[in-house]
């Protein structure tokens, strides 16, 4: 009788959201166009809610995930989300104006304009690692953009998804945006969505990517990462070993814009390696919202825990050796493993190519910059990257050569959090964008409006054809784009009179 009940449970959860799609879809169909003022309300509503609720919604995070300090948490997950809402409010009446668009001279006569519209109803699939914020971040782009929203949250973040749902449910229409406690990621991906942007691994985003095939659904996925950062030898070392200590560390290494590998200039690379492991082992592990001290928290589940003892054990076996850390703190209850830097690791080592969301980190030398540039690329993920040098011009021409979507010159991979910038990488980290103009312009539909100012009978094109139009088209084809210089303009005045006619 459990099982049946459960089952109905699940059935309801399924028939809710396609409750509200389809109540979603009726009111986008009954209003497509929402003004600007309508969508700038919506925004203000939404970031007026989010300040009015700091300190809710940083106490849901944190009885979710377990660790995070109050601070971090408010920072990492409450600013970020207003400052993008903020930034959106302020650029939006550029974003949205219609723009014209220029025509050759053989079409001289039309006039372009590309108008951006809503898609209709947006799908948004949000992760546990930074619950808040990779929510907040597309919700403002959907709905900058005049779309409906339906949001998923992930299963670990329960308790800030009833709160958001409350809260949202107080000051935005269901018809307007909806966040859905219980359904799962499959069932949700269903939904025949006009656009749909899921934050995930890569092997979710498959599975989700698939089902949306079934509908045509457009899809933006961010996937992870396996970020590398390079170290040049004319960088200070203690100052390079603390930025990237945080970069790594932070949130418990669960985050997929922090440091996975560290490639670092072979004459600094036992210093630089010395300097890590030192400042690794001064960070304090515990439960944060009750010391100030704490600097690093437990991982996510058990679960979790396992895989990142079976990544370390085989990276072991397959050669590589542990310097600090590799192993479940010793006192601590709960999901805690020590902040761990691996040697000796080889660039074809499951450690060093495949994602490991945890405290864990690789450090391999180089000797030149095209080493770096190629140890770097060598890897199926390809969301940011950092370089650390003095010199700026060797920065930027590191930076510009490697792939994914951001790199970073002397500073951690942090611009997931900016609001002005775009997000996304390419490869198994995915594809797309999101946050600011670019992500904005995901979730818009580029609607094409040409018209014609008249001033000819016909185009030279048109039937019916006849051996004098066929000449003249052979003509103007050598005439328009063979060798002969002339202005375009004049060549085409000798076609007049056939379009005239």
């Amino acid at each position: 009788m459990a099982q049946t009940a459960q089952l109905r449970r699940i059935d309801s959860i399924v028939s809710d959201a396609q409750r509200v799609f389809a109540l979603q879809r009726k009111a986008y169909l009954a209003h497509p166009y929402p003004s600007l003022d309508e969508r700038k309300q919506n925004l203000t509503k939404l970031e007026k809610m989010i300040i009015a609720s700091v300190d809710e919604l940083a106490a849901a995070v944190m009885k979710d995930f377990g660790h995070r300090c109050p601070e971090e948490t408010k920072l990492l997950e409450i600013f970020t989300s207003v400052d993008g809402i903020r930034h959106t409010l302020k650029k939006l009446p550029r974003w949205m104006r219609p723009q014209r668009r220029s025509v050759s001279v053989l079409f001289a006569t039309g006039r372009n304009r590309v108008v951006p519209q809503p898609k209709g109803v947006v799908g948004i699939v949000a992760p546990w690692n930074y619950p808040l914020f990779l929510t907040i971040s597309p919700l403002t782009s959907a709905l900058a953009a005049g779309n409906r929203v339906m949001i998923k949250m992930a299963s670990a973040s329960q308790t800030l998804c009833r709160l958001l749902h409350e809260k949202l449910s107080a000051v935005l229409p269901e018809e307007v945006v909806a966040i859905l406690p219980g359904v799962q990621a499959a069932d949700f991906s269903t939904l025949p969505y006009d656009h749909l942007v899921f934050t995930g691994s890569a092997d979710a985003g498959r599975t989700v990517m698939r089902s949306a095939a079934e509908n045509l659904t457009p899809v933006t996925l961010e996937l992870g990462g396996k970020s590398p950062t390079i170290v040049c030898d004319d960088f200070d070392l203690d100052e390079a070993a603390s930025r990237i200590l945080y970069a790594k560390f932070v949130n418990a290494g669960q985050t997929c814009a922090g440091v996975k590998r560290i490639y670092v200039q072979r004459k600094i690379s036992d210093r630089f390696t010395e300097a890590m492991a030192m400042q690794a082992s001064r960070l304090k592990m515990g439960w944060g919202w009750d010391d100030p001290d704490v600097s690093m928290g437990p991982l996510i589940s058990e679960q979790a825990l396992r895989e990142l003892e079976t990544a370390v054990s085989l990276a072991l076996e397959q050669g590589a050796r542990c310097i600090t850390g590799g192993r479940r703190h010793p006192t601590l209850s709960g999901h805690f493993y020590e902040p761990t830097i691996l040697v000796d690791a080889k660039q074809d080592m499951d450690i060093v190519q495949q994602e490991v969301f945890g405290p864990i980190v690789t450090i391999i030398p180089f000797d030149s910059d095209e080493e770096a540039l190629t140890l770097a690329a060598d890897c199926p993920f390809a969301l940011n990257a950092s370089i650390w040098t003095r010199d700026l011009s060797r920065g930027r021409g590191l930076a510009e050569k490697l792939p994914g979507g951001t790199a970073v010159i002397n500073n951690t991979p942090y611009t997931f959090g900016i609001g002005e910038t775009p997000w996304g990488g390419s490869g198994e980290s995915g594809f797309g964008r999101t946050h600011g103009q670019l992500g904005l312009l995901e979730l818009v539909e580029t609607h094409h409006v040409h018209w014609d100012k008249g001033g000819y009978a016909q185009d030279i094109w048109w039937s019916p054809y006849d051996q004098e139009k066929r000449e003249a088209g052979e003509a103007l084809v050598t005439d328009l784009f063979g060798k002969e210089g002339g202005s375009a303009l004049l060549k085409m005045m000798r076609y007049r009179r056939l379009m005239k006619r």
